[in-house]
């Protein structure tokens, strides 16, 4: 039987959000990823500024772990997530690259990073990333492509250290075309990958130059990915699923069952449209909402028709939520899929949540 998942992106959130900020970083820590920067590194001695990295990677690949443990312990349609990027931060800086490649650094990768990736098989979470808006492809600018490959190649590192990217999107990695090349520039770029990369990456359209016109021209290449709110906001269209580009978005996956991104205008700019009927783009235009702030993500899924429309993909593709309240939103959104309120209880869930807390911290 095929599981039909609905996920979140990176980042846990505890259900009792009215907690202190003080309380709800120390729940919510043990399951989320830390970071540093170049600039605070290059301030310090050599030994300080590698105790330092050494200590946010194994803070972070326990993070790692401990998320896929929550979201393991959730019903298996809520079984998908999308890992931050920032695990092994300045992986691709030129300073501070060689850390990464210091055997005792990367036996400890190779040991843990494996126990992240048998603990999402064995709780069956579906993964992916997604490299973040400076890895630009099909960029015109070769020393930006030479960047955006060394990134895109950090993340298949991880993706490879926790055993994938072995077939054909075992492992989803998503970018944008981005970049002034388009299609063209991605198929470029594709014979520079390894072959994991190969295997993991995936395109969306985007919600500005570059839309699902020109993601098909990807369709032989690479998976694809829909994102109906950026379609959305480029074409003022409620795409279906029904539609002849949605075929072919799916066969781009040659079998896999695919993933698409949903996400909703914030609720400052739309909340005041009835529930049970889809925003009209158009006419929020000429009612002087700018198209730059209706791109924007909001914290919920309070349309009950934006909320069917994007279900009605379900049968067919994965949902990757991308709401700004996380976990919480994805849970929202499963239990009105599911139709009873009681399903995935907030008192369920906070259990859940204090039980790994709890078990992981």
């Amino acid at each position: 039987m095929v599981i039909q998942r609905i996920g979140f992106a990176c980042k846990y959130m505890h259900p009792d959000q009215t907690q202190s900020k003080k309380l709800l970083e120390e729940i919510q820590r043990p399951l989320n990823t830390r970071s540093t920067t170049v600039q605070w590194l290059n301030r310090q001695t050599v030994d300080v500024a590698e105790q330092r990295l050494w200590d946010i990677m194994v803070h972070n690949i326990a993070a790692y772990k401990r998320l896929i443990e929550y979201v393991g312990s959730l019903p298996p349609q809520l079984r998908m997530v999308r890992l931050g990027s920032d695990v092994l931060p300045v992986y691709t800086q030129r300073d501070w690259a060689y850390y990464w490649q210091q055997p005792d650094v990367v036996a400890y990768c190779e040991r843990e990073f494996a126990k992240v990736g048998d603990t999402a098989r064995l709780l069956d979470v579906r993964l992916s990333m997604h490299p973040g808006q400076f890895t630009v492809l099909a960029s015109d600018n070769p020393e930006i492509v030479d960047r955006s490959i060394e990134e895109f190649e950090y993340h298949t590192d991880v993706i490879r250290y926790m055993g994938y990217g072995k077939q054909f999107q075992d492992f989803k990695c998503n970018v944008h075309i981005s970049g002034r090349n388009g299609p063209a520039g991605i198929k470029a770029a594709l014979k520079r990958l390894s072959p994991e990369a190969r295997n993991c990456i995936t395109i969306e359209n985007d919600e500005n130059k570059w839309g699902i016109a020109d993601s098909l021209e990807l369709a032989d290449d690479l998976a694809l990915v829909l994102d109906v709110h950026h379609h959305l906001c480029r074409e003022n269209e409620y795409i279906l699923p029904t539609d002849d580009r949605f075929k072919r978005i799916v066969d781009s996956w040659r079998g896999v069952r695919p993933a698409m991104h949903y996400s909703y205008s914030r609720e400052e700019y739309v909340g005041h449209v009835d529930a049970d009927t889809l925003p009209d783009f158009p006419a929020l235009l000429e009612q002087g909402y700018k198209k730059g702030k209706l791109r924007g993500h909001s914290d919920w899924y309070p349309n009950r028709a934006a909320n069917d429309w994007a279900l009605s993909f379900l049968p067919y593709t994965d949902i990757m939520c991308e709401s700004k309240c996380k976990n919480l939103a994805s849970i929202d959104l499963y239990k009105y899929y599911k139709g009873k309120d009681n399903e995935l209880s907030s008192k369920d869930v906070r259990t859940q949540a204090n039980t790994s807390i709890a078990e992981f911290a």
